[in-house]
This record gives C-alpha cells, sequence and structure tokens, in this order.
C-alpha cells in the first residue's frame, strides 16, 4: 500500500475549482455558512462524491456524508473530513483542505481497485466557522451530541433568518437522523499558525487540542473630567483594566509552552477624549492542553481581578465582575491514530513533529464519540482566516498521502 500515491495536481485543482465559488478580489474566499454560495459549492463538492461512487446522504442539520463500501459494510465507517464554509474574509484552504483531501484519498483508491475491510464516510460539516450562525462547529457538534438539534436549526443570523430556514433554501434540509455509529475520524487541515513553518516541518502530528475557558471581565470605576480631577483621586477604569491586560499576557507566559492568554474585545465607556473612562468590560481567552494548569491559570486571573477591586493594585477603588463565558476541556487524541498518521510521516520520508491545535476544529467534537487524529501541513506565514491564507501544492500532497495512509491502515485496507 506504502506505493499508492495521491494525485497532487488534481488535489489541488479540486481546490482551485472549488475556490472560484465565492471568490473575493484579493484571492481569498466570502461563502458563509447556508448562503446561495454554500448552496453551490456543496452541490459542486457532493457531485465530485458521487462521482467517485460515493453514496451520498444529508442529515438534518445539512451534514454532508459520502460513503464508499467496504469488505465488511457491517463495521463502523472510517470517516475523514471537514468544512466548505468560510469566513467573511477567508482563505482557500481552511476547511476546505480536509474535505478535498479526503475526496482525493477516495479517488486514488478507486484508481488503483484498493478496497477497505472497513467502508470509509466522507463529512462535510455545518457551519464549522460560525461567522454567520452560532455556536460554531455546529453541525458537528449535533452529530456528537454536544448540544441539541433544535439549538442548531433555530439559531438565526442577524437578519433574522434561521438555520432550519437557510438549509430548505438551499435544498439541503436533509432527513438523515442526525449522528451514527463511527469507527474512527481522521481530519486533515493547514495549521493555521506558524510553527510548521518555523520548525521547517512538513506534516504536523497532532497529539491534541488545547482547552478553551473565556470570560467577561467588567472593570467600574468613575467618569471624571480628564483635566480638572488629580491623578491620585481618580477612579479610572481603563488604567486599572490595563493592569490585567498585562497578567493575562503573564499568566501564558508562566505557563509556557501550552498556555496562552488573549484580551481580544475592549469596550471603553464613555470613550470620550476627556472624559476618564468609567468602565471597561473587555474579553479573556486562556488556553492550555492540561486541565489543572488551566485551573491554575483562572485561579491566576481571579486573583488579579480581586486584588484590582482590593485597591492593592492602583490605590483606587474600583469594583470588578469575572463572568465565565464558554468552556471547552483539553482533547487529547486517539494515540492509536495518532501512530498511524506519525508512522505514515515518517514511512513517506516527510520531516514532521508533534502538535498541538489551539483552534476549534470539528475533530475535537467528534473525538467525544469516536477515536479521532488531525493532520497539519504548514501554511504561509502562519496566516489563515484571512484572504492571503495560502500553503504549498506539495505540502497538501504530502499530507493527503499521510491522510490514506492512516486511513488504510485504520480500515485495513
Amino acid at each position: 500500500m506504502n506505493a499508492i500515491t495521491i494525485n497532487g495536481e488534481r488535489l489541488s485543482q479540486a481546490l482551485m475549482d472549488l475556490a472560484r465559488i465565492g471568490a473575493t478580489p484579493r484571492g481569498g474566499n466570502a461563502r458563509l455558512a447556508l448562503t446561495a454560495l454554500d448552496g453551490q459549492a456543496r452541490d459542486l463538492v457532493t457531485g465530485w462524491m458521487r462521482d467517485a461512487g460515493l453514496a451520498v446522504r444529508i442529515d438534518r442539520v445539512g451534514n454532508i456524508f459520502g460513503r464508499r463500501a467496504g469488505r465488511n459494510d457491517a463495521l463502523a465507517p472510517v470517516m475523514t473530513g471537514s468544512h466548505i464554509d468560510t469566513q467573511p474574509t477567508g482563505g482557500k484552504f481552511d476547511g476546505c483542505y480536509g474535505v478535498m483531501a479526503g475526496l482525493e484519498v477516495m479517488r486514488t483508491l478507486n484508481q488503483h481497485g484498493v478496497t477497505t475491510e472497513a467502508p470509509l464516510e466522507l463529512a462535510i460539516w455545518t457551519n464549522e466557522e460560525g461567522a454567520r450562525f452560532v455556536p460554531v462547529m455546529m453541525g458537528s457538534g449535533v452529530f456528537a451530541g454536544v448540544f441539541p438539534e433544535a439549538t442548531a436549526l433555530t439559531a438565526t443570523d442577524n437578519a433574522g433568518k434561521s438555520v432550519a430556514g437557510e438549509l430548505a433554501a438551499i435544498d439541503y434540509a436533509g432527513t438523515a437522523p442526525v449522528g451514527h455509529k463511527v469507527g474512527a475520524y481522521f481530519e486533515a487541515h493547514i495549521e493555521q499558525g506558524p510553527i510548521l513553518e518555523a520548525e521547517d516541518k512538513v506534516i504536523g502530528v497532532v497529539t491534541g487540542s488545547l482547552g478553551l475557558r473565556w470570560y467577561d471581565v467588567t472593570v467600574t470605576g468613575m467618569e471624571a473630567h480628564a483635566g480638572p480631577t488629580p491623578m491620585p483621586l481618580r477612579r479610572d477604569a481603563l488604567h486599572g483594566a490595563s493592569f490585567l491586560f498585562q497578567e493575562v499576557a503573564k499568566i501564558a507566559d508562566d505557563f509556557a509552552p501550552d498556555g496562552r492568554g488573549t484580551v481580544g474585545v475592549v469596550n471603553v465607556h464613555p470613550s470620550s477624549r476627556n472624559v476618564i473612562p468609567g468602565r471597561v468590560q473587555f474579553s479573556v481567552d486562556l488556553r492550555h492542553l492540561d486541565g489543572g494548569q488551566l485551573d491554575r491559570m483562572e485561579a491566576r486571573l481571579r486573583a488579579a481581578c480581586a486584588a484590582l477591586a482590593s485597591g492593592s493594585t492602583t490605590g483606587a477603588a474600583l469594583a470588578v465582575e469575572v463572568e465565565a463565558i464558554q468552556r471547552f476541556e483539553p482533547t487529547p487524541f486517539a494515540p492509536e491514530l495518532v501512530a498511524h498518521v506519525r508512522h505514515a510521516a515518517a514511512a513517506r520520508g516527510y520531516t514532521h513533529c508533534d502538535i498541538v491545535t489551539g483552534a476549534g476544529h470539528d475533530a475535537v467534537y467528534l473525538a467525544r464519540v469516536a477515536p479521532a487524529a488531525m493532520i497539519f501541513v504548514p501554511c504561509k506565514d502562519g496566516i489563515s482566516h484571512n484572504e492571503i491564507e495560502d500553503a504549498r501544492p506539495e505540502h497538501l500532497e504530502a499530507g493527503a498521502n499521510v491522510l490514506l495512509a492512516a486511513m488504510l491502515a485504520q480500515a485495513r485496507g
């Protein structure tokens, strides 16, 4: 089986053909979930799936599955996939690469007349990006039982249009029940970060996903005139919040190498040039691969907030409220599947390293219901969720070859 190699040119051409739907002037894609453009992309890819002999079915939240029969169809399928919806200013590769790599695996097996023991499936998950509808990773989340089907179908966009209505509008309101047994799940993806490129590695063997905790923090002081109010007598909410901004970054540094800390949203009230800020609301994003370490990171954040509220940080009396918004536990991937990926990379002679993912992926939800693993390939300058997102064809080909070998190892090809 090691002699079987995917067709890199065919893979690249499929990616470019898909990218024409929703193409942007800067070379990216704007193809939000369940828009007419998403419907066109679904039509294109499901047509390719049928041409490859896959039996296509669509479930009630619009997830698409293409099944390739095995010698023993009673076995749970070895699945691969990702998503084809994009950010408003997204690129050609995020998600789409995983779907096209999976399709290329199916085409290659057909070309070489290979039948696996277990059936194979290619999945296209609905609304992974969450750019139009929330929750994010919607289709895989319902599939894995993370939230109810009704939560997805009744979600609305900014114009008040529902997922159920938009699925019907593009003719992808399927009838199949959501969820079925999966023997194993592999997902190929661009890294969306700079590590592989910086380390000059072709394949990232993804061992797991960072846990995530989101908080909204509100610091309240008192608005006052910026001119007449002396510095020692101010209750400046922004000045106080700035210490917390720095502490978030310091927490991440102190829990390296897997610690992450980000303040991504800041709202200042009243946001006037000559008024001392009376209230600041901001987001905090903490991530780590270890749940215990995340507990300690959260404790550090809450201690810093308590110190600011007590006046020991700035000397000013400020109110500080911390609200927990969302929580994802760290997700280790299945050791057997990770080993298949590592062995496939080594057997092909690709440079590789173990890596963790700090982004959300459908594989993280699938890992709740089946053994799962991911394969990363580098992206230029580590940039993703951007129209200039790019990846080298030879790296995309390498990742698909690893996916092929890993799936064959698991499906006993």
